[in-house]
């Protein structure tokens, strides 16, 4: 027998069967939470039909703004040929080619669903190759939903120890195996690097952490410790591929990894993702190399299906047209400029990080470079700007880590944005000063 549909509003059926009514990470007090119904270019509007102003965008996962008209297009046409087949097909096999010329370091490339499981392949087949047990990551950055993931994702430790951050998540393996290093040191990374060297298989990093921008020399310094001790480099491009340009993090910081993982906005906001290198590294996931020793098991079930690899190759074409990347830059140097504008007319003591299409407040009076001087921030206040943003008719991740915009997005957009942050400054200042009174 059916369960009959619930009479109340979506946001309480919403609170019902979803943990905190999302489906994870926003943390949304239960009074704000959303459902939303359907998105056009920056906006989305909700079960209410209240409209927002997106400055989450899938997460960075809609780059072209929501419901592309190419995009759709592109995937309803490839759905009516079959939705799945679990093998390569005509539109994978056309990606895989296409990424590989675009992306500085791929001549092998293996599609999964999500960006989880690319940096999860990423550091399985760096293990496999070179049959080191440990990796290195860094503080405050996330690399999906595995271990390494999550270590050391939201606190920080001494290095080079890890802290657990999610219950379930390989306590034991990752205190033996995972060692961090403070992003944007590279002094203290490469002395943890020089004394595990022998046993280091991979270090993985975000070349943008988070909205922290990469110091002059440390992508480059990283490359050379690795190489000299025959550690794998990998890039977690899930963020910055395709955003940055299209040749991801790589073309626009300059320096090339070993390996590199792909995931949001390749797909124009169908899930996708995809991993790839240099064809010796690759080769460890042939099959014909089962059952070892340098053999890692690789395979997905919806990786490179053909309506995700559709709206992929409809999205590249997007993204190829003429003044896109100058476009997306231009927008993200202006939300910046005007962010910290209004903070500077606001008599707020803050930062405004970020490069490219991406950026964030942080409420401190020092630089903020790395998880350490983020941790030091006040980010209670930030939490409550986000908050009083989202009850403004902003639609965002109040958790704070990042502001996406997309080429749905343009200047009227970025000072609507503005006004709203200018009045959550305000409100939130004007609360915090009546709780100290």
């Amino acid at each position: 027998m059916n369960k009959e549909i619930p009479s109340a509003s979506y946001r309480d059926r919403s609170l019902a069967v979803f943990p905190s009514g999302s489906n994870g990470e926003y943390a949304i007090p239960a009074d704000l939470v959303p459902v939303i119904k359907r998105g056009r270019e920056c906006r989305v509007w909700d079960s209410e039909d209240r409209q927002w102003l997106d400055m989450t965008m899938a997460w960075g996962a809609a780059l072209v703004g929501h419901s592309h008209p190419k995009i759709i297009e592109a995937a309803c046409r490839q759905a009516q040929e079959g939705a799945n087949f679990a093998a390569v097909n005509v539109r994978s096999l056309e990606l895989a080619e296409r990424i590989c010329a675009l992306s500085p370091c791929m001549e092998r490339i293996r599609f999964v669903a999500s960006g989880t499981e690319a940096t999860m392949l990423c550091l399985r087949v760096a293990q496999a190759a070179n049959g080191r047990p440990k990796v290195l990551k860094f503080e405050g950055a996330y690399h999906g939903q595995h271990p390494v993931g999550v270590a050391s994702m939201l606190g920080a430790r001494s290095e080079p120890f890890p802290q657990v951050d999610s219950a379930g998540a390989g306590a034991a393996w990752v205190d033996r195996d995972v060692l961090v290093a403070p992003f944007n040191d590279l002094e203290t990374t490469r002395r943890i690097i020089d004394a595990h060297a022998a046993e280091i298989s991979a270090v993985i990093v975000e070349p943008l952490h988070r909205c922290l921008v990469p110091v002059k020399g440390f992508l480059e310094g990283l490359r050379e410790v690795t190489a000299k001790h025959g550690i794998v480099l990998i890039f977690d491009e899930v963020v910055t591929g395709f955003r940055l340009a299209m040749g991801g993090a790589q073309e626009y910081y300059g320096v090339i990894p070993d390996l590199v993982a792909y995931g949001k906005a390749l797909g124009g906001g169908f899930p996708t993702g995809a991993y790839g290198g240099p064809r010796e590294l690759m080769d460890v996931v042939d099959e014909f190399r089962l059952p070892g020793p340098r053999y890692a098991w690789s395979a997905s079930t919806g990786g490179g299906n053909p309506v995700s690899a559709a709206a992929a190759l409809a999205t590249l074409d997007v993204l190829s047209e003429p003044g896109v990347y100058a476009g997306l830059h231009a927008l993200g140097r202006r939300l910046r400029l005007r962010m910290k504008e209004t903070l500077d007319a606001c008599g707020e003591e803050g930062q405004i990080l970020g490069d490219g299409p991406i950026a964030q407040v942080g409420f401190s009076t020092s630089p903020i470079t790395d998880q350490r001087s983020w941790l030091a921030s006040d980010r209670k206040r930030g939490r409550a700007v986000m908050l009083e943003l989202l009850a403004s008719g902003v639609f965002l991740n109040p958790m704070g880590t990042k502001l996406y915009l997309s080429l749905g997005h343009d200047e009227s957009g970025i000072e609507e944005f503005i006004g709203h942050f200018e009045t959550a400054l305000t409100r939130t200042r004007e609360v915090q000063s009546a709780n100290h009174s």
